[in-house]
């Protein structure tokens, strides 16, 4: 792989998964790239089309799904990958952390076994070597007595243990590229930040690139070089992480960061996206998010936007995007404008 190929590029992905019998897309022209030990977020609503992005590009779709565009992984095709290079990319190439640990262990093996198994397996490696590799992983990710948590079951340990024992199993391969499906959510503040400064701390000492996954916003900007907001299945913008708070491209990116809560602020009602989340088979002609945006006008519902680069910035699919740069948080007229002063203060 050359300095200028990415680790990781997905183009024009679209994907339809069968329900009732009907044909429902779920990802419309997804698009990006992930450089060698760089960390790109998928943020947006539920029903937006992150876990279905990682999960297309791991190949774990359900049987009768249609697939179109591109998925390659260090110039290779991920959809012609056959049998064996299968599961040399899935074993090797890709680790995947998803979201509810217990969901993803079996609660009668031990955690030594599920450690173990794909070393055993795939690298060919002694059960003694395998189970000495365990350990020290056990140890890396914070784990105290990782030879006693080697007997124990799933049930046995807390859900922010559990966790840690997912990243470890992820990195045991040393993968190129992580897949991290929303890893946090279902642990405490505190238990967040641990997990997420050890996933962290691996990934720099292992060198690996990150699909960071999750809903929070504040978590992606903290923990991404660049964040996408996908809606309805599709791309609304892509910045760099820390440029996006601070001026976001699309209505949509300005919406969820002033929905949410700070600390250093007192607010009688926090202001609130209308209507609901859109998934991609649901979204109107036109603009996606134009039932549910205050500045949506009629050219916003006559086409699809496409996904525009505005000078360096980032890119949006907002044809407004260039009229509107610098005031997208700012407070809404009416009602909404007392409520924001009052969170002001």
């Amino acid at each position: 792989m050359t300095a200028s190929t990415p680790l990781l590029r997905v183009e024009d992905l679209t994907v339809g998964l069968p329900v009732a019998g009907e044909l429902r897309t779920v990802l419309r022209d997804v698009a990006f790239e992930i450089e060698e030990g760089r960390t790109l977020g998928l943020v947006g609503e539920s029903g937006s089309g992150k876990s279905m992005t990682v999960r297309t590009i791991a190949r774990l779709l359900p049987d009768g799904a249609e697939v179109s565009g591109r998925v390659d992984f260090d110039g290779s095709a991920v959809f012609d990958l056959r049998a064996e290079a299968l599961r040399a990319y899935r074993a090797r190439d890709v680790a995947m952390i998803f979201q509810d640990a217990r969901a993803y262990t079996n609660p009668v093996r031990r955690i030594g076994d599920f450690l173990t198994e794909a070393m055993r397996t795939n690298e060919r490696m002694p059960k003694a070597a395998a189970a000495q590799r365990a350990v020290e992983l056990l140890d890396a990710v914070g784990i105290s007595d990782p030879e006693r948590r080697m007997r124990q079951y799933p049930h046995e340990l807390s859900g922010g243990l559990l966790q840690r024992v997912m990243i470890a199993a992820a990195v045991a391969a040393r993968p190129r590229l992580i897949l991290a499906d929303e890893p946090t959510t279902a642990l405490d503040v505190t238990t967040q930040a641990e997990v997420m400064a050890i996933l962290r701390r691996m990934q720099r000492e292992h060198g690996m690139a990150m699909l960071f996954i999750t809903h929070d916003l504040e978590l992606a900007g903290a923990v991404c070089d660049e964040t996408i907001v996908l809606y309805a299945g599709q791309v609304m913008e892509r910045q760099r992480s820390t440029q996006l708070h601070r001026d976001p491209l699309h209505p949509y990116t300005a919406a969820l960061l002033q929905a949410r809560p700070e600390i250093d602020r007192r607010a009688v009602r926090l202001p609130a996206i209308p209507g609901h989340p859109t998934t991609a088979y649901e979204a109107p002609d036109g603009c996606a998010f134009a039932p549910r945006c205050r500045f949506a006008q009629d050219r916003c519902r006559a086409g699809v936007p496409e996904l525009l680069q505005i000078g360096e910035a980032g890119q949006t699919r907002c044809v407004r995007a260039d009229e509107l740069r610098g005031t997208l948080l700012q407070p809404a007229p009416g009602p909404d404008a007392a409520i924001a002063e009052e969170v002001a203060r």
